[in-house]
């Protein structure tokens, strides 16, 4: 009889304690990321530096790859606490007021990202790992959907897929002027986002027609 290999990605754990351990794994993993990279970083070396045997990292991931899923979604809920904290600041005022601090947005991203241990391999990972791009399209859907929600009251003559095809190729925009400025050195960090936000706050005016 064949025993079916555990799953990788484990729920996470309930106790305070057993979190904070997780937590210390992920932290642990970023740092490692930011050294060694994608290919060299291993679940052995992980729980090294965390001080675990690796027994019990398995008790919280499969494999490296449960590890970099959680970086992953980790990344992406802070990044979405603060795009619901800044919808909650300007959704209610009408697109321009979303439009004119599209700025505000951006630059709370970049510091969350910039913030979150080995962001730039985590990111990367998303994009080459075919186990792992899932991740960055569930989140950049998500962003989409919560988007289109604020938008939608302020824009009812416009169809809401219409609405959700721009808004989707915005916050692809948003995200990979983001990631380049992690990898390109000739450019201004503080003119590339606010250029991003200027193309962002004409595209969100021109669904109104007052561009």
């Amino acid at each position: 009889m064949t025993v079916a290999a555990p799953p990788a990605v484990r729920r996470p754990p309930q106790q305070d304690r057993a979190r904070q351990t997780r937590d210390r794994l992920l932290d642990v993993a970023g740092d490692l990321l930011a050294e060694v990279g994608l290919e060299r970083i291993s679940t052995n070396m992980i729980a090294a530096r965390a001080g675990l045997t690796p027994p019990a990292l398995y008790r919280y991931f499969g494999d490296k790859y449960a590890v970099l899923e959680a970086l992953g979604r980790r990344l992406m809920a802070r990044q979405n606490a603060v795009l619901e904290s800044w919808i909650a600041r300007h959704a209610p005022t009408g697109i321009a007021a979303m439009a004119d601090h599209i700025g505000d947005l951006l630059a709370e991203n970049a510091a969350v990202t910039r913030a979150e241990p080995g962001a730039v391999w985590i990111l990367r990972a998303l994009h080459a790992s075919p186990r792992l791009v899932h991740i960055r399209l569930e989140s950049h859907r998500h962003v989409t959907d919560r988007l289109a929600d604020a938008c939608a009251p302020h824009l009812s003559a416009i169809d809401r897929a219409a609405l959700w095809s721009r808004l989707r190729l915005a916050v692809e925009l948003g995200f990979a002027a983001d990631e380049m400025l992690y990898e390109e050195d000739r450019v201004s960090t503080d003119i590339v986002l606010a250029e991003v936000a200027a193309m962002l706050r004409a595209a969100l005016l021109d669904l109104t027609g007052n561009e």
